[in-house]
Parts: C-alpha cells; structure tokens; sequence
C-alpha cells in the first residue's frame, strides 16, 4: 500500500521538486505501532476564534494561556489530522478532513485527498472508514466531489449508532460556535448520510475494525463520539478525535465551542488523559499541532503533552 512511503518520515518524496514548491512544510508522518502502520496526514489548518478553546473560562485566564503558549489573542490556527491504519489486508482510513464548503471560505483545509495522493494512497484502496464522528471536518472529504466514485462499492464505514442518531435532530444547545457553523454542520451531516447510508456499519459501545484496531465510543463531545485504539506487541496509540484539544493538558475542564455535552466531554477528556499517562501509550488527536504523536504525563494537578522527537 505505502510502505515505501513509510520510510519517508515527513515531506515529499526525493526528486519531488514540484510538490516541495507547492508544499512547504510536511504533510505526513509514518509511526510504526507493533506489526501495523500508521500514516498522520495533514488536512490543513482552519482558522477560529480563540474563545473556542474555553468558552467558560474567564477571559484573563485564557488571555495568559495564549500569551504563554506565544499564540495570538484573537483567533489561531487549528491543526486537522487524519489518520490511515495498515492492518493485515485492511487500509483503514479514520476520519476524512473537512472538505470543501465554499460558504466557509476555509481555503487552507480540505487537504486530504490530495495529500493522500502525494502519499501514493490510492482511494480504491481503503476497505474502511472509521469516523470518530460526524462533524463536518471529519466528513467532509468524503463529500468532495468526484470522490464516492473513487471509492470501493463495498467499502465500510464504521460509526456509533448514538452519533447517527444525533445528527437526526441535532441539539446545539450547548455549543458556541462562529456564526455559520451550526447550519454547515447540520447540511453536511445530512448529506452524508444520504450519500452514504447504504455503506454504514454502526455499533453501540465499541467494534473491532481490523486485528489490533479497535473503536469505543466516548460520548462528550458528541452522543456518539469515539476514540480509535491501535495495539500491536507491546506497542500502543490512541486516536483521540475530538476528545483532547492543546488547551486541555493544562486545563481540561475548560469547554470547548464545539462541545455539544461541555460537561460529559469534560470527564470523557480527564478520564483519556489519565489512562494515557498511566499506560504511557502515544496520542494523536486530530485539532493537536502537526503531527501530533506523543505522550500524557501528570504535572502537579493537570496534565503534560510530551511530543515525541521526530524520526526522519
């Protein structure tokens, strides 16, 4: 599939002086958990309000964090990850990036499916999609156009039956979204499942995709919310999705405007971090800084993101 990709850690193949002028900064980068390979790609960056990394803490506090963490004060960059997992004979793609929404105006994400072409991932490939759920920029790329005829007619995607069910009638109650977002995400979600209804293959609590790849659902950040685990050996990740965003090592208690549960994704985020502190397994979340892979540990009474050293 891309094993020969693998051995390049981050950036474009040599020789590619094309996709070096295009691509400034690497978009890829291969972990190696046990007997299966793991591929973080890039779907590029969208730019939000700061206010959504906490939209219950007090302005100050969240002024020091960004002034701490050399961030801008009014909006920032987030980061859009996913994931593809080599399995056995199963390529598993989980989550699909954003996409396009020309209504967004989000022209920096929505990278995904030419990225995974710069990786020489061919879309007939996957045999399944995991998503942890069904916000827009974890679907989105599977809406693009010209994308669901790439695909295999028996492909499988694997999603909660919770979260299907959500987004029949979503609450947004308890978000605090740009304006626009809410309305975006509602006609995505209803698109998808439209398109692709005949492919999915739900589950209640959790489901094993392929042997070491595992899904459970979270809840929090949506009814069905999951995270991925991938184990071989003694080798551990976790794909966190949503659940953990860079605000939250210090302060997890902090609310995310995305959150349509504030409190239970709340308890879901402390309860992840601390499992991963105490089996020293590696993180990848999908809104944590390119190429997100690293480690939790406890710092006093909050949490420590150590990210690992890249291996070139």
């Amino acid at each position: 599939m891309y094993q020969e990709q693998m051995k390049i850690r981050s950036g474009d193949a040599p020789g590619s002086s094309v996709a070096r002028r295009e691509e400034l900064v690497p978009s890829r980068y291969a972990v190696q958990v046990g007997e299966i390979e793991v591929l973080i790609i890039s779907d590029g960056v969208l730019p939000l309000p700061t206010k959504m990394l906490g939209h219950n803490a007090d302005p100050a506090l969240r002024s020091e964090w960004l002034t701490d963490m050399f961030l801008p004060q009014d909006a920032f960059d987030w980061a859009l990850n996913v994931v593809v997992v080599s399995s056995g004979d199963q390529t598993i793609l989980i989550d699909a990036g954003l996409g396009l929404d020309p209504d967004l105006n989000l022209p920096r994400a929505g990278q995904l499916i030419k990225r995974l072409e710069a990786a020489g991932i061919d879309l007939g490939s996957v045999t399944d999609v995991v998503l942890t759920h069904m916000h827009m920029d974890h679907i989105g790329g599977l809406l693009v156009d010209g994308v669901k005829d790439q695909l295999r007619p028996d492909l499988r995607i694997h999603v909660a039956a919770a979260e299907v069910e959500f987004w029949q009638s979503p609450d947004f109650s308890h978000v605090s979204m740009p304006p626009g977002f809410p309305d975006a995400l509602r006609s995505a979600a209803k698109r998808f499942a439209k398109e692709y209804g005949n492919h999915l293959r739900l589950f209640e609590d959790e489901y094993a995709v392929a042997p070491g790849v595992m899904v459970q659902r979270t809840g929090g950040h949506t009814p069905g919310h999951c995270v991925v685990r991938v184990a071989s050996g003694g080798d551990r990740l976790m794909f966190a999705g949503d659940a953990v965003f860079a605000v939250g090592f210090d302060h997890p208690d902090w609310y995310n405007g995305f959150e349509h549960d504030p409190e239970e994704a709340a308890r879901v985020r402390v309860r992840l971090l601390t499992e991963l502190a105490e089996t020293g397994a590696s993180l990848v979340a999908t809104h944590l800084p390119f190429p997100s892979v690293g480690h939790v540990a406890v710092d006093g009474d909050h949490f420590r993101w150590v990210p690992v050293f890249w291996d070139y």
